[in-house]
């Protein structure tokens, strides 16, 4: 009797192990793709909330432009040597980009690894 459990075990398994692993597998993939998807939704929501005045934005198409003014869905891109001001959706913002940083030294440089 027992034999022939193990047997009836066995054959389950060799005949529905594999789907049952893929079916596990793909369910973890999709759980596992879905926080990653949240989480990356809620980074560029914060990052749109953080839009103001000032900011250095490339938007989906590659234009890039500093915010002159933020109203609900709305912003509007400064863009050019002439200043020309564009509409966007806040969608069409891809990302903040990074002001280039300016260094300046105050005082005296001292070396101090003389040989």
């Amino acid at each position: 009797m027992n034999s022939d459990f193990a047997a009836s075990i066995g054959s389950f398994f060799g005949q529905w192990g594999i789907m049952i692993i893929m079916v596990i597998a793909l369910i973890a993939m999709f759980v596992f793709s879905s926080r990653s998807n949240k989480k990356r939704q809620k980074q560029y929501q914060s990052m749109l909330d953080s839009l103001k005045p000032g900011s250095r934005v490339r938007t989906i198409g590659g234009i890039y432009g500093t915010v002159t003014s933020v109203k609900g869905d709305v912003v509007f891109v400064s863009v050019g040597p002439d200043k020309a001001r564009l509409v966007f959706s806040k969608q069409a913002i891809a990302s903040i980009e990074d002001a280039p940083v300016e260094a300046t030294i105050d005082g005296e440089i001292v070396e101090t690894n003389k040989k």
